[in-house]
């Protein structure tokens, strides 16, 4: 019964309309607009299960499983999602992103990415005429240094993998595993409304 209202609720677009509603909240509970002017774009690579299909697999991150792309705002709220097996690379998987994005959020100006982005940040660059800033690292750096605005993105990685069921792939369909990351998202966003 339970997954019948899941299944409905995901193909009817409901997960989609309460998401949505619940991240204008949390924009203006906090002073800012319900649409933001600024995006933050990244990949993750997660790991599947033999269920989850398509997979794909990642040489550089040496994992079987899917590929989560998201574009987020500067609070880590997600504005687009695409979920695709782990063997599309960022530049290819990046213009598809930017377009969701622009079917989001109309007055965007800036949208920062890593340099494995260049390909999407020219697209909005070329399409809409977005500023695209790709982050690149310091010369000479080794190891992890938090990079300017890419720590945002990454944060909201670390929330998605805070639960359970996202933290592998274990949904059989992508439109599945899509609708549970909104689902993570939107208890994101109840508990902090609630504070």
């Amino acid at each position: 019964m339970v997954f019948h209202y899941f299944r409905a609720w995901q193909a009817d677009g409901t997960w989609d309309r309460v998401h949505d509603a619940l991240r204008a909240k949390v924009r203006r509970a906090v002073g800012k607009k319900p649409k933001p002017s600024v995006a933050i774009v990244d990949g993750q690579t997660v790991k599947g299960t033999e269920y989850s299909s398509p997979n794909g697999y990642d040489g550089g991150e040496k994992t079987a499983g899917r590929k989560r792309f998201v574009a987020v705002d500067t609070r880590g709220l997600i504005w687009a999602l695409m979920v695709v097996p782990a063997d599309v690379q960022d530049r290819a998987g990046g213009p598809p992103l930017m377009d969701r994005l622009r079917e989001a959020v109309k007055r965007l100006k800036v949208v920062w990415g890593d340099s494995h982005f260049d390909t999407a940040l020219t697209h909005g660059r070329i399409m809409w005429a977005w500023v695209g800033v790709a982050v690149r690292k310091l010369a000479g750096q080794v190891g992890f240094v938090v990079q300017p605005k890419r720590w945002i993105v990454e944060r909201t990685f670390g929330w998605l993998g805070r639960s359970r069921r996202l933290s592998k792939e274990y949904e059989r369909t992508i439109e599945s595993s899509e609708a549970f990351i909104k689902i993570a998202m939107i208890h994101l966003m109840i508990r902090r409304l609630r504070r």
